[in-house]
């Protein structure tokens, strides 16, 4: 994708002020990071530290556009997971068709870094963000918004603008088909229907494709899982057939969508349904990025039965390429070690960290943890590492630096505004800034 990009995001400046810059460091751009010689497990860096581990990195962005490439379909992936200019770009450049946002402000940070085609997977309401839309495609002659609409009251709030703007363009929107008790979405065939139907009417905007999302419903057990994506894409089908009859649809190509993080192989499979328009299938899975150690990798061992493939790191699955290091502070006790790294640092809404290396002071080699070392709690500040021998030679001590893997890599991104990017060995090789 060929696009003007703002070279100050692409390639910003790092200082004492970001978490995890040596503040004994002058300012560097983030192109001269890997130049700098720095070694995570040296002590170069301040901990805690959030990293992202280059081949693992470069694996996942390969993986995935393996995988829709084998399905005939695109990938359009959530940006919010990382907010990162620099990640952005090398979605684009490994081969995504565009990039996905859920607000108007994480949009403009795409577009700034090289975006082009671009879905809101949510609902557009307020006059603000109607106006920002306007105005990036006017800054933009080539870029392509398109948001999410389930509902004439939001129809309405739309009109209510493009009629006090005489110059504006009309919105590109898609048709969100929901479930029960889920988040946005229209809820049954006749509410899609009536809305698409307005929509079609509207001056305001075009109806140019249908999307749902599917991943509260995912369990991790095929099954389920199956049964549940089936019922869900056999709606989205069948509303699209309806619409694709009715000449609902404008813009020649009709835009199907979905895919989460969890069971996008289920939804993949069902975003080309057969219209007299043609269609384009666009996956907008997010996390794959970086996958984790925790619920994703859980969620992954059934995708990876699906597809026949093995789930073992190293293996041709994803790869969890995100780690925090921490250092322990304190043994105030037996069986317990306190490591400075806490809620502010690292996620824990999905589940809690995972120990999955340690290096003693002065080590540059890491090595594998005991199966019975475990986080029981986070503070703030602080993370509780617990095992079960509390008189064990294999016991943490205070110095140790000790790895954690993580669950759910969207809410470790929004903790910091800089990663920096290393190889298997803790060289740092590269860096990438985050904008939430």
């Amino acid at each position: 994708m060929t696009a003007t990009t703002d070279d100050a995001l692409l390639d910003p400046l790092f200082d004492r002020r970001f978490k995890g810059y040596p503040r004994t460091r002058p300012p560097m751009r983030r192109s001269e990071i890997g130049q700098a010689g720095w070694h995570v497990l040296a002590g170069d860096l301040p901990l805690p530290l959030a990293v992202i581990k280059r081949e693992a990195l470069e694996h996942n962005l390969a993986w995935m556009q393996a995988r829709v490439r084998q399905w005939g379909i695109d990938l359009a992936p959530h940006g919010k997971t990382t907010m990162s200019p620099q990640l952005f770009r090398r979605q684009l450049d490994a081969g995504a068709w565009g990039l996905t946002f859920a607000t108007v402000t994480q949009l403009a940070v795409g577009v700034a870094a090289g975006a082009r085609r671009t879905l809101i997977a949510n609902q557009v309401v307020n006059d603000e963000d109607l106006a920002g839309i306007q105005m990036l495609l006017r800054e933009h002659a080539d870029l392509r918004v398109v948001f999410l609409v389930d509902s004439q009251a939001q129809l309405a709030l739309i009109e209510d603008w493009a009629g006090r703007h005489d110059e504006s363009l009309p919105f590109e929107v898609m048709l969100e088909i929901g479930v029960e008790g889920g988040r946005t979405g229209c809820r049954t065939r006749e509410e899609a229907i009536a809305v698409a139907t307005a929509l079609h009417r509207s001056p305001a905007v075009r109806l140019v494709g249908i999307e749902c999302y599917e991943g509260l419903g995912a369990t991790g057990e095929t099954g389920p899982d199956t049964r549940y994506a089936d019922a869900l894409m056999d709606r989205v089908e069948a509303v699209a057939r309806h619409c694709d009859a009715q000449g609902l649809f404008e813009g020649g190509e009709v835009i199907v969508s979905a895919g989460g993080s969890a069971i996008f192989d289920l939804v993949a499979g069902r975003l080309k349904p057969a219209l007299k328009a043609g269609v384009r299938g666009i996956l907008r899975s997010g996390c794959y990025v970086t996958h984790d150690h925790g619920f994703y990798k859980r969620m992954l061992r059934a995708v990876d039965q699906r597809l026949g493939c093995p789930c073992e790191d190293g293996g041709e699955s994803l790869r969890a390429a995100m780690e925090v290091w921490a250092m322990v502070q304190s043994r105030p006790e037996p069986g317990l070690a306190i490591l400075a790294v806490g809620k502010r640092d690292i996620s824990f809404d999905l589940s809690l960290p995972v120990p999955i290396a340690r290096a003693a002071r002065g080590s540059l080699a890491p090595e594998a943890v005991p199966a019975d070392w475990k986080i029981t709690g986070l503070n703030d500040q602080h993370a509780y590492l617990r095992w079960d021998d509390a008189a064990s030679p294999q016991a943490p001590v205070v110095g140790d630096r000790i790895g954690l893997g993580i669950s759910h890599p969207c809410t470790t991104f929004d903790k910091w505004h800089w990663m920096p990017v290393v190889e298997q060995d803790y060289r740092v090789s590269d860096a990438v800034s985050m904008h939430f």
